[in-house]
């Protein structure tokens, strides 16, 4: 029987007691250094843009004036977009996970499909713009308008909401889909009553996330020839727009430092925008959390 030498074991505690604290204290010095950088970006964008933010300013069109400019067209087509955006890309996004994981066959087609799908993912955005001027902009000739803008954001982030979502129904358990069918319902009954429910927290969470991305992109919306000043309120799906990223991109670019403060409102808005989004998925989340 070999016996132990206490010190070599020693030696090797303290070799892991050390490598613990030393990647502790990696790992916390990282997490600062994100906190600390995204506290002083908040804290310029804040002192910066706050003395701008007033009812005038959310309620006026854009001007070439800084005491006069408003951030009401951008605000507005930002909510155009979304509605737009959020309809289109879900439905098409859960129904094709649900398809993907509850009805087709898993073969080399299908695995095919996945990965294809898992790779759009990550194409950058500027590429989805290209694809959204060449079919909806030039090809069916919508223009620049709310339609063929929300359906270039919708394929952008389509992607992201069919992988959340089959991660989400792929974690319902198969013991509440065989209950189901042994009470006598049909597999659309069973989809319908009980997986999408139990499925629809991740659901959201992705959905969520992937429409926050959809606001903040400018990439795509610049290669439509959206234009950075309008100063209408789109009345149609086929009027034209402008969206918050594309307006604070606008004032960003003047030299005035008036402008770089609207800016900064202007980013306040959209923030506020997104924690409003997020705010109400995490409570329809917390709701159907806590029955399934």
């Amino acid at each position: 029987m070999k016996l132990i030498d206490h010190s070599t074991v020693t030696n090797r505690m303290r070799l892991r007691l050390t490598t613990n604290i030393l990647f502790k204290i990696i790992f916390f010095t990282a997490t600062m250094f994100g906190l600390v950088v995204l506290g002083i970006l908040l804290y310029r964008i804040f002192t910066q843009g706050v003395a701008y933010l007033d009812l005038q300013f959310l309620q006026s069109l854009p001007s070439r004036k800084p005491e006069q400019a408003g951030v009401k067209t951008a605000l507005i087509g930002t909510i155009w977009l979304m509605g737009v955006v959020a309809p289109a890309s879900l439905f098409l996004g859960v129904g094709t996970a649900i398809y993907l994981e509850e009805y087709a066959k898993k073969n080399r087609f299908t695995r095919f499909i996945q990965i294809n799908i898992s790779n759009l993912a990550g194409v950058p955005s500027i590429v989805f713009g290209l694809l959204g001027l060449t079919v909806f902009v030039r090809a069916l000739a919508l223009g620049t308008s709310v339609l063929a803008a929300g359906l270039t954001m919708s394929l952008l982030v389509l992607p992201i909401i069919i992988v959340s979502s089959q991660e989400a129904i792929r974690s319902v358990p198969n013991g509440l889909r065989e209950a189901s069918y042994g009470m006598g319902a049909t597999k659309w009954q069973t989809i319908i009553q009980v997986v999408l429910p139990a499925a629809l927290p991740g659901i959201l969470t992705g959905g969520i996330l992937a429409l926050s991305r959809a606001i903040g992109e400018t990439a795509p919306l610049v290669v439509l020839g959206l234009p950075l000043f309008l100063a209408f309120l789109p009345k149609t799906l086929f009027d034209s727009l402008t969206v918050l990223p594309m307006q604070i991109y606008n004032w960003t670019g003047r030299p005035q430092e008036e402008f770089q403060a609207l800016a900064a409102a202007g980013i306040i808005v959209l923030l506020a925008l997104l924690i409003f989004m997020n705010s109400i998925a995490v409570l329809i989340r917390n709701k159907f959390s806590k029955r399934y």
